[in-house]
Order: C-alpha cells, then sequence, then structure tokens
C-alpha cells in the first residue's frame, strides 16, 4: 500500500480511520526518541527517519538522491510494519530486540529481516521502539552501513 501523501504531514493525515492513531503515536514515539541528526522524511515514497544529506552527502548507495535510511513506517494491507535498519545490520541489535519484544507485546514477533509487522494495532510496543530508536546514533549508522555496504565495484 503506497503511502497517500508527499509531506510527512500528508502521510500522517492521510490514513485509513483505524490507523490513524497508532500509527501518529508510533510516528511520534520514533521523533521524541531519535538521536540528534536523523529527522523523519519521505523516503522512497513513505515515512522515513534518515541521515540527511547534510550530514551524509553521499545518500543511499542504490539512489544517491534519496537521504541515507534508518528506519521508517508504513501503513499496509493488515498491519503497521515498523522498519529498523540497525535490528538488520547488528547481530547484537537484532539479539536484544527479540529478547526483548516478549515482555512489551502479547502480539507474536512478526519480522523480516529488517520489518516488524504489527497486525493488532493495541499491541505495538510502543516502549520498546522508543528504546530501540535510542540505541543508535547518525554517525554509529553511517559507519554500520559504510562497513557493510558492498562497493559497486566489487558486485558481480
Amino acid at each position: 500500500m503506497k503511502a497517500q501523501g508527499k509531506t510527512v504531514e500528508e502521510i500522517l493525515s492521510n490514513l485509513p480511520g483505524d490507523r490513524l492513531k497508532p500509527f501518529n503515536e508510533l510516528h511520534d514515539i520514533i521523533v521524541k526518541n531519535l538521536p540528534e541528526g536523523f529527522e523523519p522524511a519521505i523516503s522512497y515514497g513513505g515515512l522515513g527517519y534518515v541521515v540527511p544529506h547534510e550530514l551524509y552527502p553521499a545518500g543511499y548507495h542504490c539512489k544517491p538522491e534519496e537521504p541515507l535510511p534508518f528506519a521508517g513506517i508504513a501503513s499496509q494491507k493488515r498491519s503497521i510494519n515498523f522498519y529498523h535498519m540497525g535490528i538488520y545490520t547488528d547481530p547484537n541489535l537484532f539479539k536484544w530486540f527479540v529478547s526483548e519484544y516478549p515482555k512489551h507485546s502479547k502480539q507474536k514477533l512478526d519480522m523480516g529481516k529488517s520489518c516488524v509487522r504489527f497486525n493488532k494495532m493495541e499491541d505495538i510496543p510502543y516502549k520498546l521502539i522508543a528504546e530501540l530508536m535510542k540505541k543508535i546514533s547518525p554517525k554509529e549508522w553511517i559507519e554500520m552501513y559504510e562497513k557493510n555496504l558492498v562497493p559497486k565495484s566489487k558486485k558481480r
């Protein structure tokens, strides 16, 4: 489901009725707990939390005109999805998140590589998401990203 809007504010106000409150609450929790340097933005047509070009001029290697993505949220057909590249990139952070999740939500963890799907809006673990957002600074994310990025010249 593509986000409805071309600005952060439009996306936050153009959600289905049952998604409006939990999605906006999730956004607010993320923004309140983002380390200085990250910012909310439109990222790949959705709501993202990025390292702006002012801090990382190279942008995202797949699409350099886009700022470096770090996290995001999306309203999908059956869930609100939360994306966090740190839990995909850092095995220790992934282990921490998976072990903490049951302490914060009755919902079974439904997770892909960097995506956590919340099928039941009332079970979104806002406190856990707040803790997670504080764990990586933009500088640390840039270092992780560059360490794990395979240069184009070495791809086959």
